[in-house]
C-alpha cells in the first residue's frame, strides 16, 4: 500500500514538472535552479529506500506436520471354554444305619452286628476295595475287611461283628473305605465327608439296688443261605435270619423280597438272646440264574430295616 502512495505521488510530481515545461521561455536562474531541484528529488524518490529499511515480507511461519497416527489393534474376545469338572473316579455316600441305629443300649461285652449301607457314586467299579477301622473304640472289629465288587451307582451293606465293651460307657468307633491302592475313599454324607461309625451306650446289667432294665431292642439282624428240597423242588434257596435282642420282649417284624412284602410276624422272647427264623423261596416254576434278595424289617421296638441277602436263584420247583 506505501509503495502505491509513493508511485501516485511520483506522478504528481512528474506532472508537475511537465506543466512546467510548457511556461514561457523567460525563467529566470532561480526557476530552472527550482527545476534543477525537483529532478533531483523525483531521483531521490525514485532510489530511496523507505523509511525503516526495506519492506518486511510476511513470513509464513509453516504449520507443524500431522503426526502419523499407528492404528490400534482392535482386540477380539474370544470365548474362552470353561472348564468341565471331572467326575470323581472313587466316591461313596453313607445312606443309613441298617444296624444298631446310633446310642443303642449294649449290655456289657455284649457281641453283636453292625452294617451301615453304602453307595458308590463315583464313576468307577470299585474291585479289591476294603472296609478298615479308622480310629475310636474297635470294639474287638477287624482291622480290615474285603468289599465286593461294585459298580457305580450300586449300594452294599457294609457289616462288622464287634463286641461292646466291658465297662460302663458312650463308645463310637470310626470306619473308612479304601482302594486296592490303599487310598481312602471320600464319604459324601459322612462325619467329617471320610468316615461313617458305630455309636453305642454300655450299661451294666440290673442289680438288686437298680430294678429298671435296659431299653428293649433288636441289636442286630444276620442271614444265612442254604437250600432244600422236597417231591417238586430242587435247589430252592432258603434265608435263615438270626435276630438278637438285648432283653426279654415281643419283636414284630416283617420279611421283604425282591417280589414283595410278606405279612408281619411276632417273635417272642423270655430274655436277651438271639433266635432263628427262616424264609424258603418257593415261587414259580423255574428260576434259575434269577437274581433276588431277602430280609428282615424290624417294625417294633426299632422301626428299623436291618438290611438283606442278596442270591442268585438255582431252584426248580413244579
Amino acid at each position: 500500500m506505501k509503495s502505491k502512495l509513493r508511485l501516485f505521488n511520483l506522478l504528481i510530481i512528474i506532472a508537475l514538472f511537465l506543466s512546467a515545461c510548457n511556461l514561457p521561455a523567460k525563467i529566470d536562474q532561480e526557476e530552472q535552479m527550482s527545476q534543477t531541484a525537483v529532478a533531483q528529488t523525483v531521483e531521490a524518490l525514485l532510489s530511496a529506500t523507505p523509511a525503516g529499511g526495506a519492506v518486511p515480507v510476511p513470513s509464513v511461519t509453516p504449520l507443524p506436520s500431522i503426526p502419523t497416527l499407528t492404528p490400534i489393534p482392535v482386540v477380539i474376545n474370544t470365548n474362552t471354554p470353561v472348564a468341565t469338572p471331572t467326575t470323581n473316579c472313587n466316591v461313596a455316600q453313607f445312606i443309613t444305619d441298617v444296624t444298631i441305629p446310633d446310642g443303642t443300649v449294649m449290655t456289657p461285652s455284649q457281641a453283636f452286628t453292625k452294617k451301615w449301607r453304602i453307595k458308590n457314586i463315583g464313576s468307577c467299579v470299585w474291585n479289591g476295595f476294603s472296609l478298615v477301622f479308622d480310629s475310636g473304640d474297635a470294639m474287638s472289629g477287624p482291622a480290615t475287611k474285603p468289599i465286593s465288587a461294585l459298580n457305580p451307582g450300586q449300594e452294599v451293606d457294609l457289616e462288622v461283628a464287634l463286641t461292646a465293651p466291658a465297662t460302663a460307657g458312650n463308645y463310637r468307633g470310626y470306619w473308612r473305605i479304601v482302594t486296592n491302592g490303599s487310598v481312602l475313599v471320600p464319604i459324601v454324607n459322612g462325619s467329617g465327608g471320610k468316615t461313617f461309625y458305630v455309636d453305642i451306650k454300655v450299661q451294666s446289667p440290673a442289680t438288686a439296688t437298680n430294678t429298671s432294665a435296659p431299653a428293649f431292642a433288636v441289636t442286630s439282624v444276620t442271614y444265612v443261605l442254604s437250600t432244600w428240597n422236597d417231591a417238586g423242588h430242587t435247589n430252592c434257596p432258603r434265608v435263615t435270619a438270626n435276630i438278637t435282642t438285648n432283653a426279654a420282649g415281643t419283636v414284630n417284624y416283617t420279611w421283604k423280597t425282591s417280589s414283595g412284602t410278606n405279612s408281619p410276624a411276632n417273635l417272642s422272647f423270655a430274655a436277651a438272646g438271639t433266635q432263628s427264623i427262616n424264609y424258603d423261596w418257593a415261587l414259580g416254576s423255574v428260576w434259575n440264574g434269577t437274581a433276588s434278595f431277602v430280609g428282615i424289617y424290624v417294625n417294633t421296638p426299632n422301626n428299623q430295616d436291618f438290611g438283606k441277602l442278596d442270591f442268585t436263584i438255582a431252584c426248580t420247583a413244579p
